[in-house]
């Protein structure tokens, strides 16, 4: 039997050492165990922001639905057309939150479409003026 844990531990070196993850999984294999994990770990050292797809999984997460903490549209977004009138309209608070974001987390990935995910990419990069995917997060 492989013991998790040592997953755990190993997802836990990678954010230490700054890397990108993904995260798979079948229901029941203790991502939402990770997932609070990670936030406990940080708690206080960075500043973690949890995001979803749905309001479900926001809640299930104990974080944020994407829509509405970065205020993307309804409506699909399309990379030629760079800017939407509310693409960029953060209030202040959130405005400096994105800003001093440390580590993203986006629970329940395989739900996000791509047009929400192109739409975080050019909001963290606007907001952190920053080139890099995300913004640097």
């Amino acid at each position: 039997m492989i013991s998790f844990d040592r997953y755990h531990n190993k997802a836990l070196r990678c954010i230490d050492n700054g890397e990108n993850l993904f995260i798979t999984g079948k229901a029941g294999t203790g991502m939402t165990t990770l997932l609070r994990k990670i936030r406990d770990r940080y708690q206080g050292k960075k500043i973690v922001a949890v995001l979803a797809p749905t309001g479900v999984a926001a809640e299930n997460a104990n974080g944020y639905t994407m829509h509405s903490f970065l205020r993307l549209p309804l409506k699909p977004y399309l990379p030629q057309h760079k800017v939407l009138p509310n693409l960029y309209q953060l209030d202040e608070s959130t405005e400096n939150v994105v800003r001093s974001i440390d580590l993203l987390i986006i629970d329940e990935i395989s739900m996000v479409r791509c047009d929400m995910l192109d739409a975080t990419d050019m909001i963290l990069r606007h907001y952190r003026k920053s080139r890099k995917p995300f913004g640097g997060v």
